[in-house]
């Protein structure tokens, strides 16, 4: 018999007691997960990062600029060459200047003289030249190479308001204008009293109800910021009662009268209207025919087609006469 041979397994290593200790992985932080949800690589952002410092860089050294004013001192050498190239004020044209002073809108225009066409503010010059009364509107505008344009629309003066002792062109809406002398004002209407002048506009579309007597007024004095006096040019005065609606009711009304009974030009003196039930009338004083010293006589009553003719003895209440 064959021997056979029994070998014996090698024994079995016995496990190692201890265990190597594993490795704790990390959580990614905030920053990083949010960095991973956005589809971008790493080197991408590598290089967003360097054109943000570079931006910053750039950012500061402008600003450094600005303090040291370099941008103006860029900005006054590219106005000289332009300058030099012609295309500097040189000329003003004005248009639309009827009767104010052209001397003062030269004056404003002017300030701009041989400045850069570029350089010219022109809302800045509108601004200035709508300070004056006169102007309601104006343009400005460039003619290159070397012309400002300046276009005015005007007011159109409308009445002449009289307060404090002076004499002012005022327009339609009441805007002042300019200064008057009592021997260079022109033929218009005469507003009396503190802010007459606010009540322009109001007292013309009254007188448009009474465009038969429009022509004949002379005045208008406005009585305890309430109430108006019509003064005509034949010397008689017209008291009208307060309010807008009043004051038409009465004045429409006088118009019938005076054209059916030519109330005006029959030396009357004066024609109450504030009572609407009936209208006062007063008559010149006369003089009484004796060789001493004439004595004056009382007011006389004169009936005119009214309800009721008298001379009131005394004002009511918060009424001026």
């Amino acid at each position: 018999m064959t021997a056979m041979a029994i070998g014996r397994k090698p024994p079995a290593r016995k496990a190692s007691a201890r265990k190597a200790p594993s490795r704790a992985r990390k959580k990614p932080g905030m920053m990083s997960r949010a960095f991973n949800l956005v589809p971008i690589s790493s080197r991408a952002w590598e290089r967003l990062a360097t054109w943000a410092i570079l931006l910053i860089i750039a950012g500061g050294i402008v600003g450094v600029a600005f303090v040291a004013g370099v941008p103006a001192m860029i900005r006054g050498g590219i106005s000289e060459s332009v300058a030099n190239l012609g295309f500097a004020v040189k000329r003003v044209q004005v248009t639309g200047v009827k009767h104010m002073d052209r001397l003062a809108v030269y004056n404003i225009a002017l300030d701009q003289q041989r400045a850069a066409m570029t350089d010219v503010d022109l809302a800045a010059v509108r601004h200035r030249l709508l300070g004056f009364g006169w102007i309601a509107d104006a343009r400005v505008s460039r003619r290159l190479p070397d012309t400002l344009v300046v276009d005015i629309i005007e007011r159109e003066p409308a009445a002449i308001w009289q307060h404090a002792g002076q004499l002012t062109l005022i327009d339609a809406t009441g805007v002042p204008l300019a200064r008057v002398s009592p021997d260079n004002a022109p033929n218009l209407p005469l507003l009396i009293g503190p802010d007459a002048n606010g009540q322009a506009k109001a007292l013309d579309a009254l007188l448009a109800r009474a465009t038969r007597l429009k022509p004949l007024i002379a005045a208008a004095t406005w009585i305890g910021d309430r109430r108006w006096d019509i003064q005509f040019q034949t010397g008689e005065t017209l008291s009208l009662p307060e309010g807008e609606g009043a004051a038409a009711t009465a004045l429409t009304k006088f118009e019938g009268l005076d054209a059916s009974d030519r109330l005006l030009g029959r030396g009357l003196v004066r024609f109450d209207m504030r009572d609407p039930t009936r209208m006062f009338v007063r008559v010149k004083r006369q003089a009484a025919p004796t060789i001493s010293q004439p004595k004056p006589v009382p007011e006389a009553v004169a009936p005119v087609a009214a309800p009721a003719v008298a001379v009131p003895a005394a004002d009511k209440p918060g009424v001026t006469t």
